[in-house]
């Protein structure tokens, strides 16, 4: 049995592709893995705290609470990148000596054998462009603490004609499919 941890953050809770790929991930995960715990964290309905002294002072979590075998996060583009309530969760997440760990050679992720899905909606067509800041960091952030196999489904053209947020949808929900 694996746990999963399903990030939630678009700040739109209906009419929301990325809301509507997490709960088809959801539906087609259950089917494929039935013995599965499955947790979902909405950052949108509650969102985590920025970081202040008194949070960084408090942070003492029993070791067994704080796991999760696969980190499904799912991420709307805002402005080229993430919303910043994922932003705020990933500060939290990234933590010396947790998640991470400073050694001679450089920092170490802790995280090792866990894997990540990214699903993303996109108004328009960044995948490869030099107007994704999204994947890249998101893959940099994962790899940072150790979790180097990440699959990204984007959801992309969704603001542009009919056409093309009906084909960014398909496209997603299929390569959904694959993954779960």
């Amino acid at each position: 049995m694996s746990r999963v941890l399903i990030i939630e953050s678009s700040a739109r809770q209906q009419d929301s592709v990325s809301r509507q790929l997490t709960k088809d991930f959801i539906q087609q995960w259950q089917a494929a893995h039935p013995a599965d715990q499955i947790t979902v964290r909405d950052l949108a309905v509650s969102p985590v705290p920025h970081l202040d002294a008194n949070l960084l002072g408090g942070w003492m979590k029993p070791e067994e609470q704080r796991s999760a075998d696969v980190l499904v996060m799912a991420a709307p583009m805002y402005n080229f990148t993430i919303p910043s309530t994922l932003k705020a969760w990933l500060d939290h997440v990234l933590r010396a000596g947790i998640t991470f760990k400073y050694t001679p050679t450089g920092p170490q992720g802790l995280l090792t054998g866990k894997r990540a899905i990214v699903l993303t909606a996109r108004g328009g067509i960044h995948a490869g462009a030099s107007s994704d800041h999204q994947e890249p960091y998101l893959r940099q952030v994962m790899a940072f603490i150790g979790i180097h196999d990440v699959d990204f489904i984007h959801a992309e053209g969704l603001n542009m004609s009919g056409e093309f947020h009906e084909k960014g949808v398909n496209q997603a929900k299929a390569k959904l499919a694959a993954v779960a």
